[in-house]
C-alpha cells in the first residue's frame, strides 16, 4: 500500500546518522525503517532503567524491563512487545495496552494497518487479542495466529482439551480445530493447521487431518467431501470464493479447487499457489521432476528451472506478469515470466513490481552486505541493512531505505538514476 503524498516523492536524499545513538546508549538493536522512510527506530538499552525505543533521536517516555520484536505497521505506527514486572503487553508509539499477559508474540497487522493483533499466554492458557481486546475464551494451546486482511476477524488453530502425554485415544478422537474471534468451530479434528481467511474475512479455511491417513480442507468447519494422502496450505480464490489447495493423490501432487482436481497434470511437488488480482491466472511452485523446481501458470510449467529452491511467486498488480525467486548452486536470483536473471547473490528477497508491471526491483544480501537489483541491473550499495524497495504510483521513481556506514539513508530517485546516487 502507498500512503505517501505527492510531495514525499520528490527526488531527495535524507540522511540520519546513527553513530550518536551508539554513544548515548549501552546497546542499539532491531533497527527499523518507517514505511515512508522518514524515520528510523531501534530498541536501545538505557542501563539499569532497562530498554526503550529511539525514533529519529527521540526516545519513548517510559522504559521497559525488556523490549523486542520492533516493527512498523503499514500505517506507520511503531509497535514493540514490552515487559514490566514479569508481564508482557503491546506498546504502540510508546503507549502500552492496558491488558497484561504472561507472554505475547507474533504481532499481526491488517493490510491497511489500522488493526493490531497478538497471540498471548495467560495462566497457562492461550488466546489472541485485537487492539487491546482479548478473546473471552482461552485454550490449552494455540498455533497459526491469523488476522484477516481488513482486520475485522482474527483466527487461530486451537487445542480444545488438555492432553496428557501418551493419551493417544483422545488425540485420535480429535481435540484440534480453528477458532474465529475466540469461538471454536464445532467440528474437531486430529490435526489442523494453516488457516486462511477469504479476502473479505467472511470465511475461514484450514488444512485438517480426519484420521491417520485422511487429510482434506475444512471451510467454516465443513470438510471437503474428498480426502487425500496429504494437503498443503489452502488459499481462497479472490473472485470465485472457492478454495485452492495442493493435494496428494496416487503418489503425486495436484492442485484442487473445492475438493476437485483443477489442473490436468500432477507434479512431484506443488505448493505456494497464487491467484492474480483479476482472478484470471493461477500460479504455483512445482517440481515437474524430482529435484527440479519451477513455476507453473494455469498448470503449465516454465521451461526454466532450479535445482535447490523456487519460492515467493508473485503476480504484477495487473496480473499480466509473474516473478519468483530461484536458487541454484547456492546462489539466488529472480525469474520473471520464465526468464532467469543473470545476476546471482547469496540471498534475494521477494520481488516488487512497479504499478504497471513493467519493472521489477528486489533487494539482495551478499557477503553480509545489501544492495538492489532493478530489472537484472545491480546497485552494489554495500549497506549494513536495507529494506524492500517501493515504486511511486506512476512507477517512474523508487524509494530506497538503507543503513550505510552507520547512516540511515532514504533515497527517492528516478529510475534513470538507479545506481548513480
Amino acid at each position: 500500500m502507498n500512503r505517501f503524498t505527492d510531495g514525499s516523492w520528490n527526488p531527495a536524499i535524507f540522511d540520519l546518522p546513527l553513530s550518536s545513538w551508539r554513544e548515548r546508549f549501552l546497546g542499539v538493536e532491531e533497527i527499523q525503517a518507517s514505511p515512508s522512510g522518514d524515520a528510523a527506530a531501534a530498541i536501545v538499552r538505557l542501563g539499569q532503567e532497562g530498554f526503550t525505543v529511539c525514533v529519529n533521536g527521540e526516545t519513548w517516555p517510559e522504559p521497559y524491563e525488556k523490549l523486542w520484536h520492533l516493527r512498523y505497521a503499514p500505517d506507520g505506527r511503531l509497535v514493540a512487545l514490552g515487559s514490566r514486572e514479569g508481564e508482557w503487553t503491546v506498546v504502540v508509539n510508546g503507549v502500552a495496552w492496558e491488558n497484561r499477559f504472561s507472554f505475547v508474540w507474533n504481532p499481526l497487522f491488517s493490510d491497511e494497518g489500522g488493526r493490531i493483533a497478538v497471540a498471548f499466554q495467560q495462566d497457562m492458557a492461550y488466546g489472541m487479542a485485537v487492539d487491546d481486546v482479548p478473546w473471552e475464551e482461552s485454550f490449552p494451546n494455540l498455533t497459526h495466529p491469523l488476522l484477516s486482511p481488513d482486520g475485522a476477524s482474527c483466527a487461530a488453530v486451537v487445542q480444545t482439551e488438555p492432553l496428557n502425554e501418551g493419551d493417544i485415544f483422545k488425540y485420535r478422537q480429535g481435540i484440534y480445530t480453528a477458532a474465529v474471534g475466540g469461538r471454536p468451530w464445532e467440528r474437531r479434528f486430529m490435526n489442523a493447521w494453516s488457516p486462511a481467511f477469504r479476502p473479505d474475512g467472511g470465511s475461514l479455511a484450514a488444512a485438517v487431518r480426519l484420521g491417520p491417513s485422511d487429510y482434506t480442507i475444512a471451510v467454516d468447519a465443513t470438510p471437503w467431501e474428498e480426502t487425500f494422502a496429504c494437503v498443503w496450505d489452502p488459499l481462497f480464490h479472490p473472485q470465485r470464493r472457492t478454495v485452492l489447495a495442493p493435494v496428494r493423490r496416487g503418489g503425486s501432487w495436484w492442485l484442487a479447487e473445492d475438493g476437485r482436481i483443477l489442473w490436468d497434470r500432477p507434479f512431484v511437488q506443488l505448493w505456494q499457489q497464487r491467484v492474480s488480482a483479476d482472478g484470471k491466472r493461477i500460479a504455483a511452485v512445482v517440481a515437474p521432476s524430482f529435484g527440479r523446481w519451477t513455476v507453473a501458470v494455469d498448470g503449465r510449467p516454465w521451461k526454466a528451472d532450479a535445482g535447490e529452491m523456487v519460492s515467493d511467486p508473485c503476480f504484477s498488480p495487473d496480473g499480466g506478469r509473474l516473478a519468483a525467486r530461484f536458487k541454484e548452486a547456492g546462489r539466488w536470483t529472480v525469474a520473471v515470466d520464465g526468464r532467469v536473471w543473470n545476476q546471482r547473490r547469496g540471498m534475494v528477497f521477494s520481488p516488487v513490481f512497479s504499478p504497471d508491471g513493467s519493472r521489477v526491483c528486489v533487494r539482495f544480501k551478499d557477503k553480509g552486505r545489501f544492495g538492489y537489483l532493478l530489472d537484472d541491473r545491480p546497485w552494489e550499495l554495500a549497506a549494513e541493512a536495507a529494506w524492500d524497495p517501493v515504486f511511486s504510483p506512476d512507477g517512474d521513481r523508487l524509494l530506497l531505505r538503507s543503513l550505510e556506514q552507520g547512516v540511515f539513508r532514504r533515497r527517492v530517485l528516478p529510475l534513470a538514476d538507479f545506481g548513480k546516487v
